[in-house]
């Protein structure tokens, strides 16, 4: 080599060990490292010369990364495809660090793979950010589909839950029932102890018929207002009327005091309830009209009542 290729190799290679990302180059054949900047050290903490061979890589990377990372890059890199990966090293130390391989894959003239270099990159904190934001996006869809002041899950969530268990029961022929609640005089409520104590008792409530959904597939959902809804997946009518009934006890052994109720001193419920094993010919919608209408018949009936017929 001349001393002006000594002189070039020594500025590049100072150049590349002077930049972030870590340099590298395996031989093909042997598996074995070329070279690797010295850069490794500082981020995981591995002296430059402990990385010998391919399997020094391997070895020092997440249990639940290895293999899949192992396998993509070498099959990638034997089509003799330029590639990238991400995934977790193992620090010296005992904690992992978030890596970018970036792989460029050389061929001698014969077009064989002669070797692999490329570039690891630190990603650490870009990984922290889409972790951040992923949970993020999980909390504004939860809460898309959750009622602001009850916790419980809203009108929204309820309209997709019962397009799939009505999908669900058409296909199976399966009965498929729902209650729906109103609060009785629930304006007096308010009126009486303030709007305040009104939100607390729609709290109340809620949690005391959403524990009625005792099943894995039981749902239960504000509907809007003072009113909520349960749908009972597989529930002939018999066992809707014994679930209205719990739910009715349930808040009954509440004693939620309702002063200025015409029904009596303590919150009650009117309820209307309806079972059926939908066809093509029928639509959810119409289902949820007729079991709403049957809620107005308990309330036209003087209210703390179920009507299901």
């Amino acid at each position: 080599m001349s001393t002006e290729q000594t002189t070039n190799h020594d500025v590049y290679k100072t150049l590349l060990e002077s930049t972030k990302a870590i340099p590298w180059k395996i031989d093909w054949q042997t598996m074995t490292f070329a070279y690797i900047g010295p850069q490794i050290e500082t981020l995981l903490g591995w002296s430059q010369d402990s990385w010998v061979s391919a399997q020094d890589w391997a070895s020092r990377m997440h249990p639940e990364d290895q293999a899949w990372v192992v396998d993509f890059c070498v099959s990638q890199s034997r089509s003799g495809a330029d590639h990238e990966a991400d995934y977790r090293a193992l620090t010296k130390d005992g904690r992992y660090v978030w890596i970018r391989d970036v792989v460029h894959v050389i061929r001698n003239a014969a077009g064989e793979v002669e070797s692999l270099v490329g570039f690891m990159f630190d990603i650490s904190e870009r990984k922290k950010t889409e972790e951040q934001l992923l949970k993020l996006q999980k909390e504004l869809e939860e809460l898309s589909f959750k009622d602001g002041l009850t916790g419980v899950a809203n009108r929204r969530m309820f309209d997709s839950v019962l397009e799939i268990e009505w999908t669900t029961a058409r296909r199976h022929g399966s009965p498929l029932s729902l209650i729906m609640f109103d609060i009785d005089y629930f304006k007096q409520y308010n009126d009486h102890y303030g709007h305040l104590q009104g939100d607390e008792c729609l709290k109340q409530v809620a949690t005391l018929l959403a524990s009625s959904a005792v099943r894995a597939r039981d749902f239960f959902a504000r509907f809007g207002g003072e009113e909520f809804v349960l749908i009972l997946p597989d529930t002939d009518v018999a066992s809707a009327q014994l679930v209205a009934h719990r739910c009715r006890n349930l808040l009954f052994k509440a004693q939620i005091p309702h002063a200025n109720s015409p029904s009596g001193q303590i919150l009650s419920l009117s309820m209307g309830a309806g079972t059926m094993i939908p066809t093509h010919q029928e639509q959810a919608l119409s289902f949820v009209e007729q079991v709403d209408q049957r809620l107005y018949q308990a309330k036209q009936r003087g209210r703390n009542c179920l009507v299901n017929a």
